[in-house]
């Protein structure tokens, strides 16, 4: 039997059919798409803050909570872009790191998950943030220069479409079909006219296959802190998420933080 052991971070994902999932520790890492049909155990040992690295509980995102509450990669403008200032020149927590950040290409997309919904992503991020939310097809809207303009698009298309996914249905079979372009050109009637410059224009969805063998009828989320132990069969992988035989599903990316082995 092997042993990985390390603090959870998100799977890195590769574009490819199917996508490939890679779940990396500080020396090692697992190709996870080679695990399917094969038993998993995991196991938790305890936390480690991914800013500060100490052993304590984490919060949010991997943070503990003062960390949270005090790392610019954590400010309110993250998970609503319509915060961002940096283009004024005002600072939140530390504006260089802001300026990096928020001024730079960003993308207002439309995604097929558990829904049809709509969000942000740097530009840098594309396709990865799709992946990770288990889109079967995305299609990029505008290209705004900066977060604040990324950030006030979505809001105006929040009237119109889901903000949110919905992930048990994400992680259930789903037969939904829907026409992206058609959508696309809908939500351009109701885009900021600001930001009416920066539409993306001439550029097909982009489509997704998960290495799923067989989806959950009914989703049991794993609570590995509360557990401590769990060991499966793995069969599916699909947005952040590792799906076993039993339905039991694991969320990487809301595990950040958490120290566990994996053995195999």
């Amino acid at each position: 039997m092997n042993m990985f052991q390390g603090v959870l971070t998100k799977m890195k994902s590769h574009y490819n059919t199917p996508i490939q999932y890679y779940l990396e520790f500080e020396k090692d890492f697992l190709h996870m798409n080679s695990l399917l049909g094969k038993k998993l155990e995991i196991q938790f040992l305890g936390h480690e803050c991914l800013n500060c690295h100490l052993s304590k509980p984490i919060f949010r995102q991997g943070f503990c909570k003062n960390c949270f509450f005090e790392i610019p990669s954590a400010g309110d403008w993250i998970m609503r872009p319509e915060l961002s200032k940096a283009h004024l020149d005002i600072e939140d927590r530390d504006l260089a790191f802001e300026k990096k950040v928020q001024l730079q290409p960003h993308i207002v997309y439309l995604a097929v998950s558990s829904n049809l919904k709509v969000g942000v992503t740097r530009k840098s991020q594309i396709p990865t943030r799709w992946i990770d939310q288990g889109a079967t097809s995305a299609i990029p809207i505008i290209e705004a220069p900066n977060r604040y303009l990324a950030g006030i698009t979505e809001v105006a298309l929040k009237g119109h479409y889901a903000d949110k996914t919905n992930w048990r249905q994400m992680l259930q079979q789903s037969d939904l079909t829907i026409d992206l372009q058609a959508e696309k050109e809908h939500s351009l009637e109701h885009l900021p006219k600001e930001v009416k410059p920066y539409i993306v224009r001439d550029i097909e969805p982009l489509h997704f296959q998960f290495p799923v063998e067989s989806y959950p009828d009914k989703v049991k989320s794993l609570n590995l802190e509360k557990a401590t132990h769990y060991q499966g069969k793995l069969v599916g992988i699909k947005g952040q998420y590792l799906i076993f035989e039993d339905q039991t599903v694991f969320n990487i990316r809301s595990n950040e933080g958490v120290v566990a082995r994996f053995s195999v």
